[in-house]
């Protein structure tokens, strides 16, 4: 599998997606969907920068020690370049910026803040000849329009910092997102080392980046942790990172960044979901109504799956 990410190699429409594409979409739906609550537990054992960089070293050591027991090449100097690049945007300031904010910020806000993705992500391909389709569009604006609604029936309170952090994340990740796809302006291609290997470098070097932004911080964790905290950091490292993260850079892969950005819009109906099972939340009509217009943008999104060649 190649791990130089291109527009080209979208899928063509209207193509039935393959298992492993339609894996990875569950994987960032539904687990992905879970991990800003799992994230909002650790918070009481684990400081946001060090709860981040903690979980994705120890994911890129376990990924990457598993590569090469399989016969993966080393990372070349060029491809840990490119994975230092792309770990400083989509893990240190992605991730490092969504842990910052659910210290003052309510976890459904955050996760209803990140829908603005998929948007952030289309203006981003305008200066590289990628246009939207006319249902990723609308689905994207769909979807945006549900993921408001929803987030007006919650309550949610925050503070300006926090919703500082969170803009700030979102415009990292989807920066790091295009420029995987297509390289830094002026043309130079980020290729990170074939497979298994070249996510494992990207999560190991954002690990790196987020941990020195701990040290930086001056950040304590709390020993010994509580074990809420610590399985929910099992968790994320397991679930969120070696599963979730890498379903996201394969979907990257195969299908484009709108498609691999639809987690921003199921994610908040999952958490809908779990508030009412797991946290004893009420919902009201309006917004299951509000989740159903969700999935109306998400299937829009499906039908409209293919990218212009950028």
């Amino acid at each position: 599998m190649s791990a130089v990410l291109s527009p080209a190699s979208t899928l063509p429409a209207r193509q039935v997606l393959p298992p492993l594409i339609l894996a990875c979409l569950a994987a960032t739906w539904l687990i992905w969907g879970s991990t800003y609550l799992a994230i909002k537990w650790a918070l009481t054992s684990f400081p946001p920068f060090f709860q981040m960089g903690s979980r994705f070293v120890a994911a890129g050591v376990l990924l990457g020690a598993w590569a090469l027991a399989r016969g993966a090449a080393w990372p070349r100097p060029r491809e840990w370049c490119s994975a230092f690049v792309l770990g400083l945007l989509m893990l240190g300031g992605g991730y490092g910026g969504t842990a910052f904010a659910e210290v003052s910020v309510s976890s459904g806000l955050v996760v209803a803040f990140i829908a603005i993705v998929p948007a952030l992500v289309a203006a981003m391909q305008w200066p590289y000849g990628v246009r939207p389709t006319a249902h990723q569009a609308f689905g994207i604006a769909l979807g945006l329009a549900g993921v408001v609604a929803l987030s007006l029936g919650q309550g949610f309170s925050a503070s300006l910092e926090g919703l500082v952090a969170i803009a700030a994340a979102c415009l990292t990740w989807s920066l790091g997102t295009v420029w995987a796809l297509h390289g830094l302006p002026g043309g130079w291609r980020l290729g990170l080392a074939p497979g298994a290997a070249g996510y494992a470098s990207q999560m190991f070097t954002g690990g790196i980046v987020l941990l020195v932004m701990s040290l930086a911080a001056g950040e304590q964790p709390v020993w010994p942790p509580d074990a809420r905290a610590l399985a929910s950091w099992g968790y994320l490292v397991v679930a969120g990172s070696l599963v979730g993260f890498s379903a996201y850079m394969v979907l990257l892969q195969g299908t484009g960044a709108a498609l691999a950005s639809s987690y921003t819009f199921v994610n908040p109906v999952v958490g809908l979901v779990l508030g009412v099972s797991l946290g004893g939340e009420t919902i009201h009509n309006g917004e299951w109504l509000a989740a159903g217009i969700v999935a109306a943008g998400v299937v829009l999104l499906l039908a409209g799956r293919r990218q212009p060649p950028g």
